[in-house]
């Protein structure tokens, strides 16, 4: 009954997807024909979706995705490759660098919503994931417990509003302290001045296994929202929209998703079943 209900939320998940819009002239694969290259925007400090590596390299699942999709969409134009350009961005100009037309893709652990979707267009779904609570031995393990305390999460994101509006709903007072970079919030949970530290539970998950994290750092049961993420592209621009979605599904269908997964989470780490799921449904026939 339980994996029923998380099949119909994501095919409900998958009927929203973003709203048809007229088709730009011209267009970001007109472009792409002329010129042979994508441009993808990224940003340096959301691991392990988007992130620089030792190299100062962009690395991580949603670039390791999105040269899957380029390769693909390389084939569709019947090209033997296109080049990557990188555009870094960050959590407050990531959406105005699709819209005013300085990257073509956007790819890094971004939540598809409807406000979102006056400003840019999204592809399939690309992941499933929701908002996590780190804290130190002994903190708050739950919403109620975060009463007067002093709270952490990154400016501009659905992370921010999720944790605004739950507070609100519940009735909570607590003290919201916006950072800029994941790094700022993982320094301030580690010296006490944050009692708790919110962000993509499976980038918690990521600063914890790698040491990023404070010392003892523990990722709370609860999750705090659950978020589809997808790949932002210009509004309008049918064709570039359908050439991407395209590509997502041949490699979610190819099961080319997994190595992919693999790669950026590591040989045991493993999908959970409403990522499993979503791969499945959103795989679209031609």
């Amino acid at each position: 009954m339980r994996n029923g209900i998380r099949l119909f939320c994501l095919a409900l998940l998958l009927a929203a997807g973003s709203a048809h819009a007229q088709e730009a002239p011209g267009g970001v694969l007109a472009r792409i024909r002329q010129d042979g290259t994508v441009r993808i925007a990224y940003r340096v400090d959301a691991p392990p979706f988007s992130y620089l590596d030792k190299a100062d390299t962009p690395v991580g699942f949603m670039i390791d995705l999105c040269h899957a999709v380029v390769d693909n969409i390389a084939r569709q134009l019947g090209r033997p490759s296109l080049k990557i350009t990188y555009v870094p961005v960050g959590a407050a100009d990531r959406f105005t660098a699709i819209a005013q037309g300085k990257a073509d893709l956007l790819c890094e652990s971004t939540t598809e919503t409807l406000s979102r979707r006056e400003m840019v267009d999204f592809s399939l779904p690309t992941f499933v994931d929701g908002a996590g609570i780190m804290i130190r031995p002994g903190g708050p393990g739950n919403l109620q417990q975060l009463a007067g305390k002093k709270l952490g999460v990154l400016s501009g994101t659905t992370t921010e509003q999720e944790l605004r509006a739950s507070l609100k709903q519940a009735g909570i007072t607590a003290d919201i302290v916006t950072v800029k970079t994941q790094a700022e919030g993982m320094a301030l949970l580690g010296s006490g001045k944050i009692a708790a530290y919110f962000a993509d539970r499976a980038a918690l998950a990521y600063f914890i296994a790698t040491g990023q994290a404070p010392s003892q750092a523990l990722l709370a049961e609860n999750f705090l929202s659950i978020e589809p993420f997808a790949l932002a592209l210009p509004r309008g621009d049918e064709d570039f929209r359908l050439a991407v979605d395209r590509a997502l599904s041949e490699i979610y269908r190819s099961g080319e998703i997994s190595a992919i997964f693999t790669q950026a989470f590591g040989s045991q780490a493993q999908p959970g079943p409403a990522l499993k799921a979503l791969y499945l449904i959103t795989g679209l026939p031609e």
